[in-house]
C-alpha cells in the first residue's frame, strides 16, 4: 500500500479549527490553500503541521472514509516515521508499510481515548505486503 504524510500549514494557525472533513487551511499569506489530495495513495493518509523551530507534527489521519482529528499531536521523528532520505514539503511524502506503522503506534499511544478510531486505520495494512 501507498501511504502519505500531508502538509496542512502552520499549527498555531490551522490546528484550533481543524475539522474531519476539511480541505483547505490558511497559510503564512492568510490565504486558503487546498490540502494535497493525492489519487495514488491507496492507504493511510497522515496530516501534519509545523510549529516553531521547523517542527512537525501528526493532526490528523484518514484512512478510507475514516478521519480522525488528534487530540494531541505527536511529533514526527523523521528517520522512523518517514524513512531515510525523505523530506517534508509541500508535495505528499511517501512512506512504507513500516514507516506508517511506526507512526501510527506512536500516535495510537500518544492519543489512548482515541485509539478505537485509530486502530482501523492501522488494520487497513500489514507489515508483510498483504492488504488486510
Amino acid at each position: 500500500m501507498r501511504h502519505c504524510l500531508l502538509y496542512a500549514g502552520s499549527f498555531e494557525r490551522n490546528f484550533p479549527s481543524l475539522r474531519p472533513g476539511a480541505t483547505t487551511f490558511e497559510g503564512s499569506d492568510g490565504a486558503s490553500h487546498a490540502l494535497p489530495a493525492p489519487a495514488d495513495v491507496d492507504g493511510v493518509r497522515v496530516g501534519y503541521m509545523e510549529k516553531a523551530g521547523k517542527k512537525f507534527y501528526a493532526v490528523r489521519v484518514q484512512s478510507g472514509s475514516n478521519d480522525v482529528v488528534l487530540q494531541h499531536e505527536v511529533l514526527i521523528d523523521p528517520p522512523t516515521h518517514m524513512g531515510y532520505g525523505k523530506r517534508f514539503g509541500p508535495e505528499p511524502t511517501i512512506v512504507d508499510d513500516e514507516a506508517m506503522a511506526a507512526l501510527l503506534g506512536d500516535i495510537m499511544a500518544k492519543n489512548p481515548e482515541q485509539k478505537t478510531q485509530l486502530a482501523n486505520a492501522r488494520a487497513a495494512f500489514s507489515l508483510t505486503g498483504h492488504k488486510r
